[in-house]
C-alpha cells in the first residue's frame, strides 16, 4: 500500500513539472564590462544560482558541483534592452500590406522575432504598441516557457486621436475601421487607460504627434492636448504603469513632458526648449535612427508607399542632427530602435549610431543597459552583472569599448540562467 502510495506521488510530480533544482552554473569568460564604472574586469567569475548571480568572486567551496561553462577570451556584458520594439509586426507589412495580415498571424510572426531579438543579444524589450493584445499574449508564451524570447514589457495598443497616428488610416470611410486605442477627451483617454491595463499592458504608449509610418498627418504636429495626456499619466501612474509618448515634434514633446510622461520615442524635431524641460523633468528620451538608414535604402525593393517615404526622406536627416544636439545637453538616453521598421536581430546596429553622433561606446551602451533598465524601473534586477540580479547576459568577440559593432556579432546569450545561443569561435583561417 504504501509502495503504491509512494508511486502516486511520484507520478503526480512528474505531471506538474516539478523537478529537482538546476544545478548551479560557474561562467567563466576573458573579461567582462563593468557598465557603471567602464572598467574591464580580467578573468571573471560568475556563480549564478537558480537564474541569478550569487556571486561575482565565489570561492571555491560555493562552486562544488557546480555546472562549468568557460567561454575561454569572450567579452562578458549584461543582456542588451531595447526600450522600443514591436515585436508582432515587420517591415514587409508597412502599410496598405498590413491590412491583409491577421492578428493571430501577427502572433506567430511575434513568436519568431522574440527568439531573432533574443538571440541577437537583446534579453529585454519594451514593446510599444501592436493589435489586439498580441504583445501581451506573447509575453505570457515567453514568460510560461512556451516560446523562447527576451522579457517583455508590452503595451497592447497605443492611445492616440481620431484619425492620429496611432488609429487605423487605411481604410475606406465606408468600412468605419477605428483603432484600438483611439480615445478623444479627457474622460475616454481616462476609461482607456484603464482598459489597456485591465488586459495586460505593462506600459502605456500614447501618440502626442503625428508620424511618420502613417498617411494624412504631420510628424511636428501635436495631437492629444495636454489635459489628455495629463489624465493618461495621472491614471497610468497611479495604477504603477509608466508612459511612453511618440513625439517627433517640438510642440508635441513639450506637452508630452508637461503631462509627466517618462520617456519620449524618437524625438526627431527636438528643440532648445524641449531639451531643457526633459532635462527639468528627468523624462528619458528614446531615439530610434538606425532605423533610417534602412528604411530608405529599402524603400523601393520592398514598395513602400511613396508618401510615407517621402516624409522618411525629410524626417530622417532631421532626426539625426537634432537628437545630436539632445546627446550634447545631457539629455537621459535610453536605447531604442522602432524594430519593425527594419528586420528584427539587427537591432544592436543602434549602438553605432549613437556614437557616430557624439556618445562615448561606454555612453551608447549604457543607453541599452543601465539606463533601460532605470526607465522600466527594473534596476535592481536587470542592466548590469552584479549579485542578486537575473543571469541575463551576453558574450562577444572583442572588446565594444574599441569596437562598438562588436555588439552585433554576439556569440553567446543566458537569460535567467538559460543558455539560447553559444556560438563557438571561427577556426583560425
Amino acid at each position: 500500500m504504501a509502495r503504491r502510495s509512494y508511486a502516486l506521488l511520484f507520478s503526480l510530480i512528474a505531471l506538474l513539472g516539478w523537478a529537482e533544482p538546476a544545478k548551479p552554473i560557474l561562467l567563466r569568460a576573458g573579461q567582462m564590462l563593468d557598465v557603471k564604472s567602464g572598467q574591464l574586469i580580467q578573468q571573471p567569475r560568475l556563480l549564478i544560482v537558480d537564474g541569478k548571480i550569487k556571486t561575482l568572486a565565489p570561492d571555491e567551496t560555493a562552486t562544488q558541483g557546480a555546472e562549468v561553462i568557460d567561454l575561454g577570451n569572450l567579452t562578458l556584458l549584461p543582456g542588451l534592452i531595447d526600450m522600443h520594439t514591436h515585436l508582432t509586426f515587420s517591415p514587409e507589412d508597412i502599410g496598405y500590406s498590413s491590412v491583409a495580415v491577421s492578428v493571430p498571424r501577427e502572433a506567430l510572426k511575434g513568436a519568431r522575432n522574440a527568439r531573432v531579438t533574443l538571440e541577437a543579444g537583446f534579453t529585454a524589450v519594451r514593446n510599444v504598441g501592436a493589435n489586439g493584445y498580441a504583445d501581451v499574449a506573447l509575453r505570457d508564451a515567453i514568460d510560461a516557457g512556451d516560446v523562447p524570447g527576451p522579457r517583455v514589457v508590452a503595451s497592447g495598443p497605443a492611445l492616440g486621436i481620431t484619425g492620429g497616428h496611432c488609429d487605423d488610416t487605411l481604410h475606406a470611410p465606408e468600412y468605419k475601421i477605428v483603432g484600438e486605442g483611439v480615445a478623444d477627451g479627457v474622460d475616454a483617454v481616462r476609461r482607456k487607460t484603464r482598459e489597456v491595463i485591465k488586459y495586460g499592458a505593462d506600459v502605456i504608449k500614447i501618440c502626442s504627434t503625428g508620424g511618420v509610418l502613417s498617411f494624412r498627418d504631420d510628424p511636428k504636429a501635436s495631437q492629444y492636448r495636454l489635459e489628455e495626456m495629463k489624465a493618461i499619466v495621472e491614471e497610468a501612474h497611479r495604477l504603477g504603469r509608466k508612459v511612453a509618448a511618440h513625439a517627433h515634434g517640438g510642440d508635441g514633446i513639450k506637452l508630452a513632458v508637461l503631462a509627466g510622461v517618462d520617456s519620449i520615442e524618437h524625438g526627431s524635431y527636438i528643440d532648445d526648449e524641449s531639451i531643457r524641460l526633459m532635462k527639468e523633468h528627468g523624462t528619458y528620451l528614446v531615439p530610434t535612427l538606425f532605423l533610417g538608414d534602412w528604411f530608405l535604402a529599402n524603400a523601393e525593393k520592398l514598395r513602400f508607399p511613396l508618401p510615407l517615404v517621402a516624409k522618411a526622406r525629410v524626417v530622417v536627416p532631421e532626426a539625426r542632427k537634432n537628437v545630436a544636439r539632445a546627446f550634447r545637453a545631457g539629455v537621459k538616453i535610453a536605447l531604442g530602435t522602432d524594430s519593425a521598421v527594419y528586420p528584427h536581430g539587427l537591432n544592436a546596429g543602434e549602438f553605432a549610431v549613437y556614437t557616430q553622433l557624439g556618445l562615448s561606446p561606454l555612453q551608447s551602451i549604457q543607453s541599452g543597459t543601465i539606463e533601460a533598465a532605470r526607465l522600466l524601473g527594473k534596476e535592481q534586477e536587470l542592466g548590469s552583472l552584479e549579485a542578486g540580479k537575473y543571469a541575463d547576459l551576453i558574450a562577444v568577440g572583442g572588446d565594444p569599448l574599441k569596437d562598438i559593432t562588436e555588439l552585433q556579432r554576439v556569440r553567446f546569450v543566458m537569460k535567467g540562467g538559460v543558455v539560447y545561443l553559444n556560438k563557438p569561435a571561427a577556426p583560425a583561417p
